[in-house]
């Protein structure tokens, strides 16, 4: 659903979703999620047992850090459209 750029009040109303506190938040437990992931990481590829499950932390990491990035884009493009008038 996109944000109509010209509303008829003066404040747009943002689902709680995707309010900056909600994202903000999101943002947190993912960086929790990629520090657990690369903890993973490194006693995966440091014990030979599990060298055959390196993929989970691989996923983990790559997983939350689309989610940080695409999350730290749209805060951006919203703060830079609040601030560009």
């Amino acid at each position: 659903m996109r944000l109509d750029q010209n509303p008829v009040f003066r404040k747009v109303i943002v689902p709680w979703y995707d309010s900056e506190t909600a994202c903000l938040i999101v943002i947190f437990f993912m960086a929790l999620v990629l520090l657990f992931a690369l903890t993973g990481s490194s006693v995966a590829y440091g014990n030979p047992v599990y060298h055959r499950y390196r993929w989970v932390p691989i996923l983990l990491i790559t997983l939350s850090g689309g989610v940080i990035l695409s999350l730290s884009v749209r805060l951006l493009k919203r703060y830079l459209q609040r601030f560009s008038k």
